[in-house]
């Protein structure tokens, strides 16, 4: 079931008495790209979503409107014999989000009152976490599992080729980037775990060239990678 999300986040702004210019510059992104996924005409990429779920204090299960944590599929959306249960989470009825720059979230299950963000996610060839390629951060430890494809973690200044059968696991506070550079979809089990009690302690929104001692440092993810092998190649010059 695809969900827009938009006009849920503009019902947990407008909750907040919040201003749209002031919602956009806490998220580093234009009034009109706001109100354009507000109003259901574009979709945010995946930083996005996380400054704007993170300054205003809401998970994603409020945005789907998943207050039990679990979505449910009317009759005529699940397949025969496809019953649903309080353990089992039909594929069906997986609320699906499709993201800015060709990424594609669907929401697993998960148990309320846990923290957990859990997804299966694909990306696109040529996708990426961040539509500008910049460095993102929020507040949590993120795990994942690829199923298929390759995808491309950017994490502080190291790169990381992931390939099927790789997990990872960091802090999200690191900046970081996924980038899909191959010609197939990357696809993979997502978990994100502690978001929930950090957002609403921290603004890691305003933070968006990292930690102190960052900030002077390249966010764009190009410039990261050129720094990168530029350091290499003169490592191995100098053997």
């Amino acid at each position: 079931m695809e969900h827009m999300i938009g006009p849920a986040l503009r019902e947990a702004r407008l909750a907040r008495n919040l201003s749209l210019r002031s919602v956009a510059a806490a998220a580093k992104i234009s009034a009109s790209l706001l109100s354009q996924v507000e109003n259901g005409k574009s979709q945010p990429s995946v930083s996005t979503l996380y400054a704007l779920v993170s300054h205003l204090g809401v998970s994603l299960d409020d945005l789907l409107g998943l207050g039990g944590g679990r979505a449910a599929a009317t009759p005529a959306e699940r397949p025969p014999g496809a019953a649903s249960s309080g353990v089992v989470q039909r594929a069906a009825d997986n609320p699906v989000l499709e993201m800015a720059s060709g990424v594609r979230w669907e929401r697993l299950a998960v148990g309320s009152g846990t923290g957990v963000d859990a997804l299966l996610v694909t990306y696109e060839p040529g996708a990426a976490s961040a539509a500008d390629r910049k460095l993102m951060r929020h507040s949590g430890t993120e795990h994942a599992y690829l199923l298929s494809g390759e995808l491309v973690l950017l994490l502080d200044f190291e790169r990381h080729a992931i390939a099927a059968g790789d997990s990872l696991c960091f802090d999200s506070t690191r900046p970081h980037l996924y980038v899909n550079q191959g010609a197939e979809p990357a696809r993979g089990i997502w978990f994100v775990t502690g978001r929930h009690e950090l957002d609403h302690t921290q603004d890691w929104v305003a933070a968006q060239l990292g930690p102190a001692g960052f900030a002077a440092s390249p966010s764009n993810a190009a410039e990261a990678l050129e720094m990168l092998a530029a350091e290499r190649a003169a490592e191995g010059g100098a053997g």
